[in-house]
């Protein structure tokens, strides 16, 4: 009886303590509303605070965006070329000398001035000459008289055939004398022999001068004028291939920058090097109307020996240097750029350079802006102008080979 009371009793208290546990769990289960929507919010802010920071990361990683010019490589002739250094000397070089003695009466030109064919530059004193000359005339009057009269005694034979023909020589010879005079007199008037400008004069008026006295003075032609320069031994077979072809040219350079360069032709060409220097001398022809290119001038020559047909052309700052050689950054169509090896050709006009490959007309080039760009780096193109930008860019651009 007792066993089944202790057993009733056990029953009872097992499920009181049920109970008691199921009503515990069923308040833990409650969970206050804004507990709920407070989670909801933290729970949103922590993902888009994920997201945000991913963002982040994802842009840092990226490079950014540059900014650089650009320009379209240009297709255009342009001349094959050697730059050398050169002097001026004049076309004609003419010492004007006394060819009589006498004495200068008058001078009739400017220390300096231009002149022309047969100005009149001085007088020496034409009184004994003329005298002469008036001597030689009459004699030449006297010996004609005397032929006529021999001519009409050797027709009615009174005298021999050898009185007539010393009367005929007599003759000849008195003009001839009376010429002679004449071209001394002429002599006594001194004249201009080319067109030039006339340098200082070595004599003044009352001097005795003759045809052993140093020069008068001395007249240069300056209209054309020569331009001397030399060509190296190793540009020799260059020269070679393209001498005697139409489009050899010599282009004179003059110090001022305000003289526009003249353009002239190859007159001459040595046979032979120099020794010691390796070099051959050349000359050309160079239009000189204006007088600005005086002889003994320093110059630069520009000797032309051909033209280069439809050349690509680039700005000379976009050509960059590195270990591997000449490249360019050429601009895609996705405005990501790439590095393109090239082969520089000469400078043209100091602002291009040909590109003799590697590049192709139309195709957009980074002039200024490289050094922070990669193959495939992104970059906001912006047109260059050379006028606006005559110093911009990095690195150095190619330079002419020869």
């Amino acid at each position: 009886m007792g066993i089944r009371l202790q057993s009733g009793n056990g029953a009872a208290t097992e499920v009181q303590q049920a109970r008691r546990m199921k009503t515990t769990g069923v308040k833990r289960q409650r969970i206050p509303r804004w507990g709920i929507f407070l989670f909801v919010i933290l729970a949103a802010f922590a993902v888009a605070r994920t997201l945000q920071r991913g963002i982040e990361t994802k842009k840092a990683t990226q490079p950014p965006v540059r900014t650089v010019l650009v320009a379209q490589v240009t297709s255009k002739d342009v001349p094959l070329y050697l730059d050398e250094i050169g002097t001026c000397a004049a076309y004609e070089t003419v010492q004007v000398q006394a060819q009589v003695s006498g004495k200068i009466l008058s001078r009739h030109f400017q220390d300096g001035a231009d002149v022309k064919v047969g100005d009149l530059l001085f007088i020496i004193d034409p009184r004994p000459y003329q005298a002469a000359v008036d001597q030689a005339k009459a004699q030449a009057v006297l010996d004609q008289i005397t032929m006529k009269r021999q001519q009409e005694l050797r027709a009615r034979n009174v005298i021999s055939p050898q009185d007539l023909d010393t009367a005929q020589a007599n003759t000849h010879k008195s003009e001839a004398a009376a010429e002679a005079a004449q071209v001394n007199l002429d002599y006594c008037y001194i004249k201009s022999p080319i067109n030039g400008r006339i340098g200082l004069r070595n004599v003044d008026v009352g001097n005795l001068v003759g045809p052993s006295s140093p020069a008068l003075v001395t007249i240069q032609g300056l209209d054309p004028i020569y331009t001397d320069f030399t060509v190296a031994e190793t540009d020799l077979g260059l020269v070679r291939k393209y001498l005697g072809g139409p489009n050899v040219k010599v282009q004179t350079w003059s110090p001022d920058q305000n003289i526009p360069p003249r353009t002239g032709d190859l007159y001459f060409i040595d046979t032979a090097v120099q020794p010691g220097s390796g070099t051959v001398k050349a000359r050309g022809v160079t239009p000189n109307p204006d007088r600005a290119l005086w002889p003994s001038e320093f110059v630069r020559v520009r000797f032309i020996l051909d033209t280069i047909k439809d050349a690509k052309l680039v700005p000379s700052q976009a050509v960059q240097i590195s270990q591997n050689g000449p490249f360019v950054f050429v601009v895609k169509p996705d405005k990501t750029v790439d590095l393109r090896p090239v082969k520089p050709g000469q400078r043209q006009d100091s602002d291009f350079t040909v590109i003799e490959s590697g590049v192709n007309a139309g195709e957009s080039v980074v002039v200024t802006g490289q050094l922070a760009l990669g193959p495939g780096s992104k970059v906001d193109p912006q047109p260059y102008n050379a006028a606006a930008n005559p110093s911009g860019g990095q690195g150095a651009a190619a330079k002419s080979p020869m």
